[in-house]
This record gives C-alpha cells, structure tokens and sequence, in this order.
C-alpha cells in the first residue's frame, strides 16, 4: 500500500453523523510500562502526551473522566487533551499533520484510519497488538488491518448498519414486522403498504401521488446508510479488494441502482429532494415520516429520544442471498511522529481503553457505540442497556457480514465523485447506465492522481 507525505491540507471531512465509543477492563491491568518498555522521560519524569478525540459535552466529560483515572493507575503519564466537535476537531487535526504538530493519539474516524496510514501520518501498530492484545477478544479489530496484513489502530467503539422500523406504523398499516429473511424487494413490496401521500392513499393505490408524500416506507441516504448496503448485498460495489480501482460500472450495480430509483420514482423511498424538506436527513425516521430506514447503532439514541416504538432486524438478503452492513471502527491511532516514549505512552492509553472492563462499561453507558470487547458487547451492560431496541444483539450478528465503506487514502474525495453521479440517476437527470459509467471514470481519475503519481 503506497505511502504519500503529507504535504498540504485536506478536503474537511464530508458530514457524516458517526459517533465513537467503545469502552473495557480484561484481559491484563497496566503499570505504565509498554511493548517496547517503560513510559518516562530519563530523570523519572512523567511523559507528556497530547490525546485528541471529537466530542459533545456529554461525551467530552465522560472521556476526561476517565482520562483522569488512567493517570492515576499511571503516574508516570500525563495526559493533554485537545478536543472540539466533529468537523471542527478534523478540520484542525489536517492543518496539525500538515504542519507536523498533531496530537501523539488521537480518535480517528473509521473512514479515515487508512488515509492517515496509507499518507505516513500513522504508527504500525501491528506489533503491539500482537504483543499485547488478544484479537479474538474483540470486535473491529480487522476492520483497521490494510491488504498486507498491518494494523494501523485500536477500536474505540463500532457502528453497524442495521434496518429500523417503527412498531406502530407497522401496526397501523396491518403489515407484518421485518424479519431476517427478507430480500430488498421484499422490504420494497411491504415498503409499498407503508407510504401514504397527502390524502392517504398507499402507494400501491389508485390515484396515489408520489409528489406529495407524507409518510415514506423507507428512507436512507448517503454512502454509509444508503446505497452501499445495496451495491454490496447485490454483488457489487465501489472498489475492488486493492482499494486502487474503480468497479462501479457493472450489471450488478445496475440492478441495484435500479431496485433504488424505481423505488424513488414510486415514491416509496425518499429521494435528495424529498431529504430537503426535513431539517436533515437523519431526521425523517425519528419524526415518524418513515416506517424503515437503513441506520447505525448510534441512530438509536434520536429514535430514543423520540420515544418511538421501534425496533431493529438484520438488513436484508440481496437477490443471491448475500448480505452486507456497513461498519466504521472508529478507532485510535498514534503519531508516526511522536517520540518513542510519547509513542509509548499513547500505547498505554490505547491498551488501558481496550483491556479495562470498567473503562469499556463505562463508556457504553453513553449508548454511543457497539463495545469494542467481546466480552462487554454480548453482555446486559450493552444488550440490556434500554427498553429500546429489543432486538441489541442484531447489530453484534450484523458484525458476521459487515463491510468496511472501501476506505482509503482518498475516501472522501472518491465518495464526493460517486455521489454527484448517483444523484443524477437519483433524481432522473441521467440514466443509470449513464450515471455509472461517469461514476467509474470519476472515482478512477481521484484514483489514479493519488496511486499511480
């Protein structure tokens, strides 16, 4: 995987609403000292690290707190914080890379793990991880591991696609609830029973106008809960397994395409115009405008917050029963640039975070994120956390055929390329056989000017 300097600032992070967690105590208490030795300076004096991560307040509270306690258990480490909210923190973090001054740890976004490996800005952590962590103790952890086999970070907390559905417009349509053997057009088909326009009328009914809908059967958008769950489940996808080359333009993808614009066309699934009205995309489900979508784990908590009567299922199977939910192992990295000891000492943190059951308990009280151990995950700490969903465990058996969003060094300028095509076909001005093919020149061009230079 080829490795570039980084030598200007990035595009700002596309607005993905990813929120990290993941928290633990396990498989052995630290001291202070790490694989490759103790964690202070000559003379004893306490290491000074600079640990950033993105954060609200009530996250940002929980993180000092237990940052707090691992220096404690670790006298010899002191721990800076630097910390702002989502596209603030990575706007800075760019300029700090650029300029050689970012933090020595810092959370990472798990669509942007590889762009900082595959850029030099990142540690291989592979023989520390070897050393010091049991793999099969957690999830996610292959989710940061590149096509030679290195690992370029730890978890912090996972989020897995599942499929959202509201109990009471279920049950007010008289449809049966989602199960795990649906396909897409069985969701389609039932989808259908469950969108209403303005006067009532179902989709399926005579005289129905899919112009003026008040209630969708499924709403989605965007690569992460959109329409890479399709492509995938229907045998296609963005990128092959190098990450390097384009293989959008293929029967597979056009069928998907096809199943997602003839649902739009109907009205069934909201399309970009429709997403407008809303004051943001993320906001059709909670507000009860749509009977399914495609969500994270994170989308629990609006739903919660809205005191929906809801619950969660696997995704569904596409035509040749293959299946696919899209993760994002947001995760910590350490500084390719920090000293050996701060180097270190980030370690420390990284494996006080993942083996602590108390620290991994405790931040899945948040209800932010999948535990990252195993152990945590599978027990009522996350699968009896709230009354709501019911059905937890789905999002630890989609983690069985999840998919990473094809990342890379340049994931947000290929995604920002796809999406200006599939818009077009989205909305009817290109067909999609036109759209994809401009798809794949596009995201092979930010392709090539990156790997083949």
């Amino acid at each position: 995987m080829r490795r570039k300097i980084w030598t200007n600032v990035l595009l700002s992070a596309l607005t993905l609403a990813v929120v990290g967690a993941g928290c633990s105590k396990g498989t052995a208490e630290t001291t202070g000292t790490t694989a490759g030795g103790g964690s202070q300076e000559g003379g004893g004096k306490p290491v000074e690290i600079l640990l950033g991560y993105y954060s609200d307040g009530k996250s940002d509270a929980k993180m000092k707190e237990l940052i707090d306690k691992f220096m404690k258990k670790h006298p010899d480490i002191k721990v800076n914080t630097q910390s702002a909210p989502y596209g603030q923190f990575y706007q800075k973090l760019d300029t700090q890379i650029a300029a050689g001054q970012a933090p020595d740890v810092w959370l990472s976004d798990g669509v942007y793990v590889m762009k900082y490996a595959e850029r030099g800005a990142v540690k291989d952590l592979t023989e520390w991880i070897g050393k010091d962590l049991k793999k099969d103790d957690y999830y996610g952890l292959d989710f940061n591991k590149d096509a030679k086999g290195k690992y370029w970070a730890v978890p912090q907390g996972i989020q897995v696609g599942a499929l959202f559905y509201n109990k009471d417009l279920f049950d007010k349509a008289g449809v049966a609830y989602p199960n795990e053997n649906w396909t897409w057009e069985d969701l389609k088909k039932n989808a259908a029973l469950l969108t209403l326009d303005a006067k009532g009328k179902k989709a399926d009914e005579s005289g129905f106008d899919s112009k003026n809908v008040n209630q969708f059967g499924l709403t989605f958008f965007s690569i992460t809960e959109g329409w890479f769950s399709v492509m995938k489940s229907y045998g296609g996808g963005v990128l092959d397994e190098t990450a390097q080359k384009s293989v959008i333009n293929t029967p597979q993808n056009k069928q998907a395409f096809e199943w997602m614009v003839s649902g739009m066309k109907r009205g069934i699934i909201t399309d970009p115009v429709d997403l407008k009205s809303f004051q943001s995309s993320m906001a059709v489900f909670p507000s009860g405008s749509a009977a399914m979508r495609i969500g994270i784990y994170a989308r629990v908590l609006a739903a919660n917050e809205a005191k929906l009567n809801y619950d969660v299922t696997l995704l569904p199977k596409g035509p040749d029963g293959k299946r696919v939910s899209p993760v994002i192992a947001n995760s910590w990295v350490v500084n390719q640039k920090s000293a050996d000891a701060k180097a270190q000492a980030a370690w420390e943190w990284i494996k006080y975070w993942a083996t602590e059951d108390d620290v991994q308990k405790e931040w899945a009280a948040l209800g932010e994120a999948i535990p990252v151990k195993k152990s945590v995950a599978n027990s009522d700490v996350f699968l009896k956390a709230g009354e709501k969903p019911a059905n937890r465990k789905a999002f630890l058996e989609s983690l069985d055929f999840a998919k990473t969003l094809d990342n890379n060094a340049v994931w947000e300028e290929w995604v920002g390329k796809f999406n200006e095509n599939a818009q077009r076909a989205f909305l009817g001005d290109a067909p999609i056989d036109a759209a994809l093919a401009d798809a794949d020149k596009a995201v092979q061009k930010v392709l090539d000017d990156f790997y083949k230079k």
